[in-house]
């Protein structure tokens, strides 16, 4: 399968595009991927690039001053709800990557033998959480063609982000996540 040119997460079609293109964009648009809207926590990538000098770089922003990076973060439009916050997490994930992968965010999954080993690499990077590992997984295999054997058992199995073709699909996928949303409140209340 084919690499997307563009994952459509944002409504943005440079922000898509750089999605598709920056391994570490990808990563850092599902660390931020709470508390704010998909649309933003995606973009936000990008904006971060532009504020940094129009590159996003692990190894580079594993190194930078913590408070420069917070001010990146804070500057107007801020980059999400709580940012000084995310900037420290994707800060640790940046450290992380070069650490353990010498900060090439894309080794992550380019190494992986099977779906268990990819999903376990997904696990151990600072801010993904099972959920999200499993959301990306079916990004990583159904738009960006990383299919190690098995990753179907760690996919999910309802529709997520890795459904997402199109603007028309994100749209279909957000009235589906609350639809899914307001009927596990609706089950837990009774």
């Amino acid at each position: 399968m084919p690499q997307a040119e563009a994952l459509h997460f944002t409504g943005d079609p440079e922000a898509d595009a750089f999605l598709a293109a920056s391994p570490l964009a990808l990563l850092i648009g599902f660390v931020l991927d709470q508390q704010i809207t998909v649309q933003k926590a995606f973009s936000s990538p990008l904006e971060l690039s532009k504020r940094l000098g129009g590159a996003l770089d692990a190894t580079a922003i594993a190194a930078m001053d913590p408070d420069a990076l917070v001010e990146a973060f804070r500057e107007k439009p801020a980059l999400h709800r709580f940012p000084a916050n995310m900037a420290r997490r994707v800060q640790e994930h940046c450290a992380f990557l070069v650490r353990d992968y010498g900060g090439d965010p894309a080794a992550v999954w380019k190494g992986a033998r099977d779906g268990a080993e990819l999903e376990r690499r997904l696990l151990e990077l600072p801010g993904i959480g099972e959920m999200k590992a499993r959301t990306m997984m079916g990004v990583l295999a159904k738009r960006l063609g990383v299919r190690p054997e098995g990753w179907e058992a760690f996919a999910p199995t309802h529709e997520s982000l890795g459904d997402v073709d199109s603007p028309e699909a994100l749209a279909e996928y957000q009235a589906a996540k609350r639809a899914r949303k307001a009927a596990y409140r609706a089950k837990e209340s009774t």
